[in-house]
C-alpha cells in the first residue's frame, strides 16, 4: 500500500484537532499527518 500525506489546515480548532487526529488514525491507511496551523490565538498547535 501506497503512503500518503494529510495536510490538516487549523485555525482556532484547539476543541477539534484531537477529533480529527483519531479519526484519521483510525483509516489504518499508513498515513502521514502534518498539522499546519496558522498562529491560532487558541493554542492549537
Amino acid at each position: 500500500m501506497n503512503e500518503a500525506l494529510v495536510i490538516i489546515p487549523t485555525y482556532n480548532e484547539i476543541e477539534n484537532i484531537p477529533i480529527i487526529l483519531e479519526k484519521t488514525f483510525l483509516m489504518d491507511f499508513g498515513l502521514d499527518i502534518l498539522v499546519v496551523d496558522d498562529n491560532s490565538p487558541d493554542k492549537t498547535h
